[in-house]
C-alpha cells in the first residue's frame, strides 16, 4: 500500500468515510463530491494505480468491482431506472486518483457524451 494513497488509506480505515460495502475485494464509499443524486466509489481493496496496471494478478477484479456496483445499484434503488458505471483512466480521461476504483451515478437521467 502506498503510503501517499488516499484510496488505500481509506480502505484501510486510517481516513473517515461512508462506507456502504465490503467484501474481499471491493470497499464502497459515497463520493464527497456528488454528481448524481446516488454517487459511490467502489474501490479496489488491493493497490493497482488504474486499469492501465491491471495484470493477469488480478484476473476478476473488474467483474467484482462490477458485481458490487449492481449489487448497490439495487440497494441504492437505482437499478430500475438506471445508472452508470465509470472508469477514468490516466489525467485525460478524468481519473484524479490514482487507485483503481468505479464510479456508480443514478438517481438522474445521464447525458451522452458524458464530459
Amino acid at each position: 500500500m502506498p503510503s501517499d494513497c488516499l484510496f488505500c488509506r481509506i480502505v484501510a480505515g486510517e481516513l473517515p468515510s461512508s462506507q456502504i460495502y465490503a467484501d474481499d475485494d471491493v470497499v464502497a464509499i459515497r463520493d464527497i463530491a456528488p454528481q448524481a443524486p446516488t454517487h459511490v466509489l467502489l474501490l479496489a481493496r488491493k493497490h493497482v494505480a488504474s486499469v492501465r496496471e491491471l495484470g493477469p494478478e488480478q484476473a476478476g477484479l473488474m467483474d467484482r468491482l462490477f458485481a458490487a456496483g449492481a449489487k448497490l445499484a439495487e440497494q441504492e434503488g437505482v437499478a430500475a431506472d438506471g445508472y452508470r458505471l465509470v472508469v477514468n483512466v490516466g489525467r485525460n480521461g478524468g481519473q484524479t486518483v490514482d487507485h483503481l476504483h468505479v464510479h456508480m451515478l443514478g438517481g438522474r437521467p445521464m447525458t451522452w457524451p458524458p464530459g
